[in-house]
């Protein structure tokens, strides 16, 4: 039945699909179809604006018009039906399955290979580029199960797939001494990810986080989703959000604070 009523409307010109959007809305309303934010039907938006917040082009915002009743009982449904079609969401096998899925501790940094000389690094900075600061196995968000051992009372640093990539001296900077989950928020489960670091938070005794992602809009999720994870399991932890350029430097440091 339609009835006037608040509801989002998204503007395609501003939209750029960056996605921070969709985790932010708890009743499952918002997907990127064909590289925009959509309402995938209307009787799936409760109208509250949850996800407004959450995009840095102000594309979302509220207005009141005709639409279908927002119907509780059929974001259930949905909500059900896509727990049911993402194998992602369950909790991958930690024996007999992937290799890459075995949790390892390592005692010590282990030396890489050393790195091409270059005229503008000196021996005692190659040294530093060419260890290896990582203290354990596996490193995927998707991976690493919440009770790891490596977890209990660590510093959490959070990256962005693309950070190490862009950033030279990431082990020197940002691993060394911290346990280290990485992925991709415009590519990986969102929801998940936000369940997941809920679980950490509340049961690994984490003493700090450090989210480290990259300049570009649809890194911005990341840290988003660790917040509202840090926010559903009821524990403030002190967090750092650094934004790194795609050449490879430092362009913000600052203190998230949790709601």
């Amino acid at each position: 039945m339609k009835t006037v009523r608040k509801i989002i409307e998204i503007d395609e010109e501003l939209c750029d699909g960056c996605g921070n959007c969709v985790p932010s809305c708890a009743e499952g309303a918002l997907q990127i179809i064909d590289g925009k934010a959509r309402v995938i039907a209307e009787m799936y938006c409760d109208g509250l604006g949850a996800c407004l917040g959450e995009c840095p082009l102000g594309a979302l915002k509220i207005i009141e018009r005709e639409a279908d009743e927002f119907d509780e009982e059929a974001v259930e449904k949905l909500l059900e039906k896509k727990t049911q079609e993402e194998p992602s969401r369950q909790a991958p096998a930690f024996s007999g399955g992937c290799p890459s899925a075995r949790l390892q501790s390592f005692g010590s940094p282990q030396p890489a290979a050393a790195p091409a000389p270059q005229a503008d690094l000196s021996a005692s900075d190659a040294a530093g580029l060419a260890q290896s600061a990582l203290s354990h196995w596996p490193v995927q968000i998707m991976l690493v199960p919440p009770t790891a051992p490596f977890l209990k009372g660590a510093d959490l640093l959070v990256l962005a797939d693309c950070v190490p990539v862009a950033f030279p001296t990431v082990h020197r900077d940002f691993i060394k001494g911290k346990a280290v989950m990485m992925g991709c928020p415009k590519l990986d489960n969102a929801q998940y990810y936000i369940e997941k670091f809920a679980q950490i938070c509340k049961e690994s005794g984490i003493k700090s986080i450090t989210s480290v992602i990259m300049e570009v809009p649809c890194c911005g999720g990341l840290p988003m989703i660790v917040k509202k994870g840090m926010e559903m399991s009821g524990v403030n932890i002190p967090m750092e959000q650094v934004v790194i350029s795609t050449r490879g430097q430092i362009l913000e440091r600052r203190q998230v604070v949790a709601a």
